[in-house]
């Protein structure tokens, strides 16, 4: 072992050797910071609960999917988008993720799709907007040449804020602003019923995008009081977070999709041992359901969302995709719920 070391040493100049500790260091900096904003976030949405902000009125953001908000007398579904941890705003959804959401609106018209939540930001704004480090992530975002890999920072980035949301410690104020910004979000896509009618909410996710989404539930089902489902496209997440609160998870998983057997072992909540657990014990009582997808990757032009053919076919993978989730037994009437105006107002997003 001791050789092996040596070995490495002498592989790695010196230079190279400082470069990859000052990484290592820059790296758990930025992790120990991470919550810094969130908890900014919080006391921002406390002083305006308590009066002590001068302006309280929150304007709601504008739509960017025009066409996937329709709008019907008949609305009772919500389905809300949580793309994974490369993304670097609400609003910039992959052409393969527009043509799913677009589909199944089409094949849905009682349910309206909420695209615009960026689930890695508690207040719900993008990379690139008034951030202290906006140009840093708006040229990871952007690099060509050799900074064309330069958009690992965000998915970096993102990803403690995926720590945060499984984190016991900041986690409940994360959960909550995402969960604010979903219900936000959800009634400027269409009102959301006061009346005593039946209403569904289904969260897709994608990545660690479904960890914020099971953040996010056990917020929603208090607030809304609606059937809760998530629809797990290769995600990541805890075993704790989430599972008493949604009616049923759904986990696609793609035969060549290693990224998301990582969180099995990160998490010991999600370890076959752990029989306590909510995820176990959601399992076990048949609310936790895994579905083969097919040949997909975590990613890219073969993922869950990819546009490329399949095996010479004409079916595209996110076709594949498309048809595993059309079919799951999510789409008939859900229970009726009864939200009164009062409730509504108390929402904190709609105040």
């Amino acid at each position: 072992m001791l050789k092996f070391i040596q070995w490495l040493l002498l592989r790695l100049r010196s230079e190279t050797l400082k470069l990859l500790i000052l990484a290592g260091v820059l790296l758990l900096v930025w992790g120990t910071l991470a919550p810094v904003g969130t908890l900014v976030w919080w006391l921002s949405q406390s002083a305006e609960t308590l009066g002590l902000k001068k302006n309280q009125t929150k304007n709601l953001p504008s739509s960017n999917d025009k066409g996937t908000t329709v709008k019907s007398k008949n609305i009772n579904c919500y389905i809300i988008f949580l793309p994974g941890v490369g993304d670097f705003s609400a609003n910039k959804l992959t052409p393969g993720e527009e043509f799913f959401l677009n589909r199944l609106l089409q094949l849905h018209p009682n349910c309206v799709v909420v695209s615009d939540v960026f689930p890695y930001s508690a207040a719900n704004e993008s990379l690139g907007g008034e951030r202290f480090l906006a140009p840093l992530w708006r040229a990871a975002e952007n690099g060509n040449g050799w900074l064309k890999n330069a958009d690992i920072l965000i998915k970096i980035r993102n990803l403690w804020r995926f720590a945060i949301s499984a984190d016991e410690r900041y986690g409940s104020i994360y959960n909550q602003g995402i969960a604010s910004a979903m219900v936000e979000r959800m009634n400027a896509a269409h009102p959301i019923p006061t009346s005593e009618s039946p209403l569904k909410v289904i969260l897709i996710g994608t990545s660690g995008g479904v960890q914020v989404a099971l953040g996010a539930a056990s917020y929603l089902d208090e607030w809304l009081k609606a059937d809760l489902i998530v629809v797990s496209v290769g995600g990541d997440f805890d075993g704790n977070t989430g599972f008493n609160a949604v009616n049923h998870t759904y986990h696609l998983q793609g035969s060549r999709d290693w990224v998301e057997d990582i969180a099995r072992f990160v998490f010991a909540s999600r370890w076959p041992l752990t029989v306590g657990s909510p995820f176990n014990q959601a399992r076990q009582s048949g609310r936790y359901t895994v579905i083969v997808s097919g040949p997909h990757t975590h990613d890219g032009a073969e993922g869950y969302f990819g546009q490329a053919f399949v095996k010479e076919s004409e079916t595209t993978y996110v076709d594949l995709t498309l048809q595993l989730v059309n079919q799951l037994p999510i789409w008939s009437e859900p229970k009726s719920s009864t939200i009164d105006k009062s409730e509504l107002k108390s929402l904190p997003s709609l105040k």
